[in-house]
């Protein structure tokens, strides 16, 4: 038998090091060649490494969310072929994960855990004749009669003393809250740090119980480049948001139209293809809505193509696949490839290429959009645009109010390069777009 060490592969483009997001595997466990040991994400992307042959897992290295420098040792296996055996570089394993031998009996100096060393007991007549100090440390110490976290009857003045009262002032606690070991109930120093250290004891009223439980969830994988992704933005662009809201009654029934008349094999309409359209020709106007904001260089880098990003709920956290060129797309070419993305990005098969390079992002929730949002928008870019719910509404048309479909854009910018007159003019002209529909389709 023999141990073969599988390191970080090196998974291209450039890539020095990535996180370990799920492993398939655990100690003990059998794999054939080519089952997926773990699954590495760098940048946006997942990647599967397989087992490269047949055998018996005896050590995992790295934890999930540890982020691993190419050739760092990740895993070992056990095999029946030739080849060195490393097993004394491998560290130290349970019998049960490692091999179904037992392991040797551990020394008593090496020991990570002790066994109990029984205490001499004293002889009878040394035994102290004194009340033994251990029945004064274990002994529990009473408490006033009034329930812990009780308020006392109405009127009853809690005893303590002025310097009590005033610590108990600083820290916002209602001294009738606080019990009293001392003579007659009285709060001592000690009693008010106490009830400051455990808080208030929370009342139970028949079956219900507090739950003081504490559950501790790493940040890894996708969701620990959100959150980075997030604080980026947020720390290093000024937001400016601008909210408006469209009627978007001509282009539903524009939408529903052309949806009853869809040519075999063509994808069906959502908002989002009249939506990009509208904002390329904003675009054309005001190009300046299309760039990156390299802020360490002070460049600012204006586009020609228009690369919009739209952000997609997955089962693995947010992602943003990238509909380039959408000035070269007509309708329809923007419905395929917005599906086409959408389904890549919600089975984790996206390449690296789809998930980033966007010059303007959508961010849109659906029905779930509620009436304002404040998007964030994605670094480095300049403008996020942000779709909210559609809902009928009554509008007054200017003699009467009659039930309209409408929906808020609330769209973010960047208030270094973008100025609010600026920006209020980019989502007037996209609001102007999508209220008469035909526009869209008139070629400049």
């Amino acid at each position: 038998m023999a141990i073969q060490t599988i390191k970080m592969p090196d998974v291209g483009e450039g890539v020095a090091e990535a996180e370990i997001v799920e492993w398939h595997v655990k100690p003990g466990d059998l794999v054939r060649e080519d089952d997926v040991l773990t699954a590495v994400m760098t940048g946006k992307a997942t990647v599967e490494i397989p087992s490269p042959l047949e055998g018996k897992i005896v050590w995992i290295g790295p934890a999930i969310g540890d982020m691993v420098p190419v050739g760092t040792p990740i895993l070992k296996i056990e095999h029946a072929g030739e080849g060195e055996d490393d097993t004394a570089q491998e560290p130290a394993i349970a019998p049960d994960a490692a091999t179904d031998k037992p392991a040797a009996a551990p020394q008593p100096a090496a020991s990570s855990k002790a066994e109990p060393v029984p205490v001499e007991k004293p002889a009878p007549d040394r035994l102290p004749t004194s009340r033994p100090v251990a029945a004064e440390t274990s002994a529990p110490v009473a408490r006033p009669a009034h329930a812990p976290g009780a308020p006392r009857p109405e009127g009853e003045k809690p005893l303590a003393s002025p310097a009590v009262r005033l610590r108990a002032r600083e820290a916002g606690i209602d001294l009738r809250q606080v019990p009293g070991t001392g003579p007659a109930g009285r709060i001592t120093h000690e009693d008010l740090e106490l009830f400051l250290a455990e808080g208030p004891a929370v009342p139970q009223t028949g079956g219900l119980k507090p739950d003081l439980s504490v559950k501790e969830i790493r940040m890894a994988g996708l969701r620990r480049r959100i959150a980075e992704q997030m604080s980026r933005s947020k720390s290093r662009i000024p937001h400016i948001t601008y909210v408006d809201e469209v009627d978007m009654t001509a282009l539903e029934e524009l939408r529903a139209g052309m949806n009853r008349s869809l040519k075999q094999g063509r994808v069906k309409l959502t908002l989002l293809p009249f939506l990009m359209r509208a904002m390329v020709k904003a675009i054309a106007d005001q190009p300046l809505f299309n760039a990156i904001y390299d802020d360490e260089a002070g460049i600012i880098r204006q586009h020609g193509g228009v690369h919009i990003g739209i952000a997609a709920q997955t089962p693995s956290g947010l992602m943003v696949p990238v509909v380039r060129h959408a000035e070269a797309r007509d309708i329809h070419d923007c419905a395929r490839e917005i599906l086409r993305l959408s389904e890549a990005a919600r089975t984790g098969t996206a390449l690296r290429e789809e998930l980033s390079g966007s010059t303007i992002t959508i961010s849109s929730l659906g029905a779930l959009g509620g009436i304002v949002s404040t998007p964030v928008i994605n670094h480095p870019e300049v403008a996020i645009i942000g779709v909210n719910k559609m809902a009928v509404r009554p509008h007054w048309d200017g003699t009467q109010f009659v039930p309209r479909k409408m929906m808020n854009l609330s769209s973010s910018f960047d208030h270094r390069v973008i100025d609010g007159y600026d920006a209020a003019t980019f989502i007037q002209r996209i609001k102007a777009l999508l209220e008469n529909p035909a526009m869209i389709f008139v070629e400049d």
